[in-house]
This record gives C-alpha cells, structure tokens and sequence, in this order.
C-alpha cells in the first residue's frame, strides 16, 4: 500500500505587527503554518523573533515559537501561500501596492482590516485585489467577534472567513482553525466587509453614551437600531439578510460595543468624558478605524440612499463640531415610525 504524502505546511505572511496581525500570527501557526510577520519597527520584530512576545501590543502573551518578524516586507511576502494584511485600512493601498510584483501567482490574500476607503469608498477586499493585481477570488475577509487580546489568551471564539472563490474560504479557513479558533466559511464578502466597518461607528456612538454616564438602555437601543442600518446598507448593496444576525454581523457588533479592549468603543467613551477627538485618539491608543470610516461609509450611503442617523450622528461629533451632549437628543428627536428596515 502506497503511503499518502503528508499536506505540505503552509508558509504564512502577516503584514502588520499590531495586536491584531500579531494575533492571527499565533492563530496561523497554532493551526500549523509557517509564519513570518511584517513591521514597520525593528524593534518590536526583533522582540517576536528573539523573545516570542510583542509587550507593545500584546503585553504579558508568549507567542508560538516558530513565529519570526522583520521589516522587509518584500522579503515577508516572498514565497508566502497565504498573506494576511492587518495594518490601518486607511495606508492599506499604498502598502500593498509595492507588493505586487513580489505577490506569488497563487498566493491568497486575507483581509483583516475593517474600514472602508476614503476617496473610493472601496471595501478592504476592492482594495486589496486592486493594489496587489489580483482577481477578487484569491481575495478572503475574516471577520467576527474576535478581540485580539482574549483570542491571544486562547479564550475560545468563532470568526467567519469569507470569499467568492470557495476553495479560497476553505484554504484560507483550514489555515486558521485550532482548539481555541473556529472559523466558518461564508461567500457574502459584502455583508461581511460592511458589517465589520460599520459596527466600529456604532461602537463609537455606544462608547460615548457610556461616556456621558447613559444606562444600558440606551447601549441597547444603540446596538439594535446600529444593526438595523447596517443592514439596510448591506441590502442596498447586495448583501445577503442571513451575514446580518451571524457573527460578522450581530456577534461582531455585540462584542465591539461592550468590551473595553474595543478601541472605537474606549475612543468613544473619552469622547464623551469631554476629551477633544485628538486627546481621545492618543488616550485611546492604536488605531479605531470607526474614526476615519465613518465618513466613507455615510458617503457610501449617500450614493445608495441609504439613511443612516447614528452613523450621520457620529461623523457630526467626530468632524463637524456637534458637542457629545446633543447626540442621544439627535436620535431621539428623529420621527416616529414604526419599527423595522
């Protein structure tokens, strides 16, 4: 009998050393890859390679052994079967772009960030495929509740890998499944995308209620009517209704709106202490990339007729000068209706 050749180990790329790149790093080679991260400094990728930590980010978590870092991106991304991308959407394209040459021929690309593009309103997985040259179905999302800090600590949690190529969702999902990490497979890349860059503008909106000492009666008002808008988009754009009440969807949104490890939710709520938007942001630490989406998702909006009165709300006290006090009054003196999309 004819011994079956063992599955070849996947070589992994995470761009990006942040809590959530480094993160999905642990995640990859618990799950068995090899796995290299990409950083801008050299002294925290000297830490991942010789120590096994990342204390800026991860402070007091020992990373699996085999994971190394350096701030040769070209290098990193090289010979890589998969590519994780988890840097500020935002400098997204102009990271990756660079890249292209270096990007193997049957390399996947994956999707960690949630944001939405300013100037293009393009999704993160638009992108992606746009900077790297590549067609969509080599692109995957993942995307849940999946707070970097307790996944670190191995707490058990469930995520969706998304994609319009199957076999990519498969590939990408069969990379990062451990003991402690389930992913499930979901071809509504839209829905999903959309879903994990609105919830952190609601999270804001959430985070300064809690910040101007509101109950949990407004928090859950907040959460609710947020997942009704983010529906209505996702709909409006093609979405499927089922990705809305999942764990991109209503678990993402329920854990980014409650926890404090959430940055858009901690942001927020220095909003509404009284803290300025740049004392909020540097108390806040990281990057809440509900700060920047929220105007391209509005935008987004704008163009499909979608109303969105907390996302609208939001960017008017992050960009426009609305005083924190005034937001709930502004929600709550919109006309009544009956409930529903």
């Amino acid at each position: 009998m004819t011994a079956v050749p063992p599955v070849p180990r996947l070589r992994a790329a995470v761009l990006g050393a942040g809590s959530w790149g480094t993160t999905f790093a642990a995640v990859l080679s618990d799950a068995g890859c090899d796995v290299t991260i990409w950083g801008r400094s050299a002294q925290t990728c000297d830490e991942i390679t010789r120590t096994h930590r990342n204390e800026a980010y991860l402070p007091g978590v020992e990373l699996p052994p085999g994971i190394s870092a350096s701030t040769d991106a070209a290098g990193v991304v090289s010979g890589a079967d998969l590519v994780a991308i988890a840097i500020p959407s935002q400098n997204a394209r102009a990271t990756l772009e660079p890249l292209r040459d270096t990007f193997g021929p049957r390399a996947v690309a994956v999707s960690l960030m949630k944001g939405v593009e300013l100037a293009t309103d393009r999704r993160m997985s638009q992108v992606v495929a746009e900077a790297l040259g590549i067609d969509a179905d080599r692109v995957a999302v993942v995307s849940g509740p999946n707070l970097a800090k307790e996944i670190a600590q191995h707490q058990p949690t469930a995520t969706v890998v998304a994609s319009t190529s199957e076999e990519t969702a498969r590939l990408v999902a069969r990379a990062c499944a451990s003991s402690y990490f389930r992913p499930y497979t979901n071809d509504d890349v839209v829905g999903v995308e959309l879903c994990g860059a609105v919830k952190n503008v609601i999270a804001i909106a959430v985070g300064i209620s809690q910040g101007r000492g509101l109950g949990y009666n407004t928090m859950a008002t907040v959460i609710t009517r947020g997942l009704v808008e983010i529906t209505r988009l996702g709909l409006a754009l093609g979405a499927d209704a089922e990705t809305f009440p999942g764990l991109a969807g209503l678990g993402d949104l329920m854990a980014t709106c409650a926890s404090p490890d959430s940055r858009n939710h901690t942001l927020g709520v220095h909003l509404g202490q009284g803290m300025a938007l740049d004392d909020a942001i540097r108390a806040t630490g990281g990057t809440a990339e509900g700060v920047k989406s929220s105007r391209s998702v509005l935008e987004l909006a704008a163009k499909v007729g979608v109303e969105m009165p907390i996302t609208a709300a939001v960017v008017a006290v992050l960009h426009e000068g609305l005083p924190v006090d005034q937001l709930a009054p502004l929600l709550l003196a919109r006309p009544h209706k009956a409930e529903g999309l």
